[in-house]
């Protein structure tokens, strides 16, 4: 059984190793970049690197290999990835002749950062991303690194959280359905979903 535990600095690397071995709507990614970093670089890094306070995970014999990432205010948040994180990868990134269609996908989100829909940060401020290796699901982890993220928010005072799961990742879809997110809206390929705390 996998043991929850508050992240470390150490655990950077399996941050971005989780990341994009589940990168593709839950399967891995890796055969779709020449760049192994740049799903974590938007989705898991920064937050550990700027709120490692807001980031769990869940280690087993075999090593890390389960994660919740989040922030309670994602207005916030953006702010300091426009100033601390985003100038230094736009830089790294700005010859992409070497990579492959989905990696260029990724620097051009680096390079255009996504926003979560303003209508929902307002009602839901705080987001959250989580994976898990498939070795983990099935045994109620994400659940649990959930009930950590959430009790954490709560005694923070924070109202609600919001995330985006990809339209075509049935299987979390169905698990934040489960786990009492309700869906708000679709767009992009994404669905969105809220939680009132």
């Amino acid at each position: 059984m996998a043991a929850l535990r508050s992240y470390r600095r150490d655990d950077l690397e399996a941050l971005y190793r989780i990341c994009l071995e589940t990168g593709d709507s839950g399967a891995d990614a890796t055969p779709l970049h020449n760049d192994p970093q740049l799903l974590g670089h938007i989705y898991a890094a920064p937050y550990g690197l700027l709120e490692p306070e807001n980031v769990f995970v869940a280690e087993d014999a075999a090593g890390v290999a389960g994660y919740v990432v989040g922030t309670f205010d994602s207005t916030r948040f953006a702010e300091r990835l426009e100033a601390d994180w985003w100038p230094a990868l736009r830089q790294r990134y700005a010859d992409a002749r070497e990579m492959t269609a989905t990696d260029r996908d990724r620097i051009a989100t680096i390079m255009r950062p996504h926003r979560s829909p303003a209508e929902l940060v307002a009602a839901y401020p705080a987001h959250i991303h989580m994976n898990l290796l498939p070795r983990l699901r099935g045994q109620r982890i994400g659940s649990r690194l959930l009930e950590m993220w959430i009790e954490q928010a709560r005694a923070a005072g924070i109202r609600g959280i919001h995330l985006g799961a990809s339209a075509s990742n049935a299987g979390g879809i169905a698990f934040w359905t489960r786990s009492g997110f309700t869906p708000l809206r679709a767009d992009s390929g994404a669905v969105w979903f809220g939680m009132r705390l």
